[in-house]
């Protein structure tokens, strides 16, 4: 058994101090992940690893030597018992890496314990000590977990691949307990907050025992929601049986919180739906290459429109479906993300399949010209997902038979390629889907919305009645009026107008936001005066506005919309 000892004395400079034993192969090479499952970009862990050393049974220091940006090798080392040390910089406040200080201390194992090269299949024991003045800390995490004395935690792991897709927290928590289809569930918040713990109770076991329902059944035979509230932060990740959320605590469910959620703990709800559903569609149900991930490297698959699309519409529908929150506040949040579709000139350039497939290099990686050259696979994947369960019910069907479909092939090994949803929608209702689904991900024509939803008793349609002055997404700064983004079609950038200029002037007069609105609606041609980095510039910009396009939707025949939102 690979045993992990992990220590949080020097909390105060945010270090780990990590310990690994072992029986060493006669050459030893010890790793670190590159990335974590489940979020796409090369993360570099390694960079926070200092001061490696190696110990023999004896205590004599050994040779280990870096050979590669994450990879260490121990040399002549045959079945002796190898004592490895070193400290971990904890700084990172989001799902995926490691933060200590003196109110949470919250480890991903994938950036802090290394592994054994040749041993992942080896079954582990992770040894957690607090210093004397934490001892009072609770832990939360999926793995399972025994407490020996006051303040010290043994975890155990099946493997090194459960290790590291299996983080832990110990805080001050708020927490409770409930069951869904039987299952226990426990919920844990940290941070500063004053959430209303009988709300939220309440609606997690309807969101969580409607997606089990859905599903038929769950992977897992226990689950934990980390929640970490603060000022503005925002995000999870999935694990196999857990989830890390991170969330501004004002998204947190009030003591006065209204029958129908607030938007910002409409927010909330559905991210949390969002990551719990991830338990089926990216933790069980994978894209064939993920079912071994190589954590060394990227993992492309253009697939991904399904894991974080379909997830992206189911996330919201179940707030629906589980009761939480009425179908206008559904059509709400449905209308949210059309017109986010709408407004993204970059989906005439990049198909959703595109956009799956350059998640590595674009989606993590958004600059100013991001919304001009690219979609999103978690926006339009949603809206493809949504496209597919119309036509589908218009056939018979559902996407939630389908998913069924994809959650049964899981269990009996089969995963998900690039054939699979054309087979399962032929498979579901005996025609062929060959163009449709090539039309939905594999161009970048509009998607067919104004004519699916009539068919449900939904009227779609379209209104312009914003404008970006010039194509230019402004803000107004102390130093004068920023531009955030320009559109390319747009008569700024055609000007030469750039993202991050600093507009000071127009036709003579001092730059807003609301005066480049003014005269973005006047004829004419108007000199605008931006710095650039340092350098003034002089631009002649013509008058005119980039419509953006918001959809209005009405249900018109109650009826018809039941049958797709009542499942």
């Amino acid at each position: 058994m690979l045993h992990y000892q992990i220590e949080f004395d020097d909390y105060r400079q945010h270090l780990i101090h990590v310990t690994a034993r072992f029986l060493a192969d006669p050459t030893q090479v010890l790793s670190l992940p590159s990335w974590i499952p489940g979020s796409y970009l090369i993360r570099e862990f390694s960079k926070h690893i200092e001061a490696v050393r190696a110990y023999d049974e004896d205590g004599r220091q050994l040779q280990i030597q870096k050979f590669e940006k994450n990879k260490w090798r121990l040399f002549n080392t045959d079945h002796e018992l190898i004592t490895v040390e070193y400290d971990v910089y904890a700084y990172d406040l989001s799902v995926r890496g490691a933060y200590v200080d003196q109110s949470r201390l919250y480890v991903n194992p994938a950036c802090a314990c290394l592994g054994l090269e040749g041993q992942e299949h080896k079954a582990i024991e992770a040894e957690i000590f607090l210093p004397e003045e934490l001892k009072h800390f609770q832990i939360a995490t999926g793995l399972k977990s025994k407490t020996l004395v006051k303040g010290r935690y043994t975890l155990y792991a099946d493997n090194y691949a459960q290790l590291i897709d299996s983080p832990f927290e110990l805080a001050d928590q708020t927490r409770f307990s409930f069951e869904a289809d039987g299952i226990p569930h426990e919920f844990v918040v940290s941070g500063k907050h004053a959430m209303n713990a009988q709300r939220m109770q309440q609606d997690i076991e309807k969101i969580c025992s409607t997606e089990i329902s859905m599903f038929g059944a769950a992977p897992f035979t226990d689950y934990t929601f980390m929640t970490m509230a603060t000022g503005s932060s925002y995000g999870g990740l999935e694990h196999p049986n857990s989830t890390s959320l991170i969330t501004p605590r004002d998204d947190l469910p009030k003591a006065d919180e209204p029958e129908e959620p607030s938007k910002d703990y409409q927010r909330f709800l559905g991210l949390c739906s969002h990551e719990y559903f991830h338990s089926w569609l990216v933790k069980f149900i994978r894209p064939e290459n993920f079912v071994n991930y190589d954590l060394n490297k990227e993992g492309y698959t253009s697939l991904l429109w399904i894991f974080e699309g379909f997830t992206s519409y189911y996330d919201d529908l179940i707030l629906l479906r589980s009761g939480v929150i009425h179908q206008d506040s559904y059509l709400t949040l449905l209308k949210a993300q059309i017109d986010r579709y709408l407004q993204n000139p970059g989906r005439f350039v990049q198909s959703v399949s595109e956009s799956s497939f350059d998640a590595w290099v674009k989606f993590y990686r958004q600059d100013e010209n991001s919304n001009n050259a690219g979609t999103s696979y978690y926006n339009k994947g949603c809206l493809v997902a949504l496209c597919l369960d119309l036509g589908l019910r218009m056939r018979g069907s559902s996407l939630d038979a389908l998913m069924r479909k994809l959650y049964e092939n899981a269990q009996n090994g089969i995963q998900v390629n690039e054939r699979t949803i054309f087979d399962l929608c032929k498979e579901l209702t005996g025609d062929s889907w060959l163009e449709q689904i090539n039309h939905l991900i594999n161009t970048t024509d509009e998607l067919p919305l104004d004519q699916l939803f009539p068919e449900f008793g939904l009227s779609y349609s379209l209104k312009n009645d914003k404008t970006l002055p010039f194509g230019l997404k402004l803000a107004d700064k102390p130093e004068g009026v920023l531009v955030q983004s320009a559109r390319r079609n747009g008569t700024g950038a055609q000007a030469g107008l750039s993202a991050n200029d600093i507009i000071i002037a127009v036709d003579g007069l001092k730059a807003t936001a609301k005066l480049l609105e003014q005269y973005a609606k006047q004829a004419g041609s108007y000199t605008v005066l931006a710095f650039r980095r340092d350098e003034l510039m002089s631009f002649d910009v013509k008058a005119a506005g980039s419509e953006l396009s918001e959809v209005e939707l009405k249900v018109v025949d109650q009826a018809k919309a039941d049958l797709w939102l009542k499942a």
